[in-house]
């Protein structure tokens, strides 16, 4: 019977009025209105257009990245990498729908270099980690025989 005691009522959790808000009201209430009006250029929808501009200027990149090069790579470099490459396609596909919206011809703007690059880095990660764990399971065999 002491848990009855020691059970507080609802009415003491619900008195403060600051819970009664959600938390985006609270944080839009303390934060300055200046502040409030600015947005992030580095988190959230931002971070699918590049220098903030939904297509930019064309520039060189650089070439894919080689399965040799990646084998030498821990896993936690590959993973890292992998998201790195993830954000990288899903820029490029915003770029590639805005074109597209915007009825641009591809010999005006065309990503289909860089986005060639990125989903072949992308395949060879997956290879090199699927040669990892084939050898891997391979190991583990021949120790249980």
């Amino acid at each position: 019977m002491n848990f009855l005691r020691t059970v507080q009522p609802l009415r003491t959790l619900t008195a403060s009025p600051s819970r009664l808000l959600s938390t985006t009201a609270r944080l839009a209430a303390e934060t300055p209105s200046s502040a409030a009006n600015t947005p992030n250029k580095t988190s959230g929808l931002y971070q699918f257009f590049e220098n903030g501009e939904a297509l930019p200027q064309q520039k060189w990149t650089g070439r894919a990245w080689k399965a040799d090069e990646l084998r030498q790579k821990s896993f936690e470099d590959l993973h890292k990498l992998w998201y790195v490459l993830l954000k990288e396609r899903n820029l490029l596909a915003t770029q590639r729908e805005e074109a597209r919206r915007l009825k641009l011809h591809k010999d005006l703007w065309s990503n289909a270099g860089r986005m060639k690059k990125c989903q072949k880095s992308m395949a060879r990660i997956k290879f090199v980690l699927n040669e990892r764990q084939r050898a891997y399971e391979e190991a583990a065999a021949k120790t249980q025989q």
